[in-house]
């Protein structure tokens, strides 16, 4: 249902290395690339996930509200996700952990306030 979300950057170039690290670690790799954004996925099929600099001009801020959730495939992946994103400069949110029944994950933002969470159904 999702074909791709956009993640509004300041510094694309300084941006850029935090995601390639971070999806890396859930199999994402840079699929396209332009002076204004990348993007990037786990299969030439699968939603891409985009680091953009907004058209308009105007400063990317986080919405607030706004969330992107990456979904894995194990617990063990949430607790990589959130330890890499931490590793990386990024801010915690939610610890891994139980969240309900059968849902288990993490909350952090990168390092330009951009709120994701990794989880895993299951």
């Amino acid at each position: 249902m999702i074909g791709y979300v956009c993640i509004g950057t300041n510094d694309l170039a300084k941006a850029a290395p935090f995601y390639d690290q971070l999806l890396a670690t859930i199999g994402g790799k840079r699929n396209w690339e332009t002076e204004r954004f990348i993007a990037w996925n786990n299969t030439p099929t699968s939603p891409m996930f985009l680091l953009i600099k907004p058209l308009n001009g105007e400063p990317a801020t986080a919405g607030n509200g706004t969330m992107v959730a990456l979904t894995v495939d194990s617990k063990a992946k949430v607790d990589e996700l959130h330890r890499k994103a931490l590793e990386l400069g990024g801010k915690d949110e939610g610890a891994p952990g139980p969240r309900g029944e059968n849902f288990y994950a993490c909350y952090f933002r990168d390092t330009e306030g951009n709120k994701l969470a990794g989880f895993f159904m299951g």
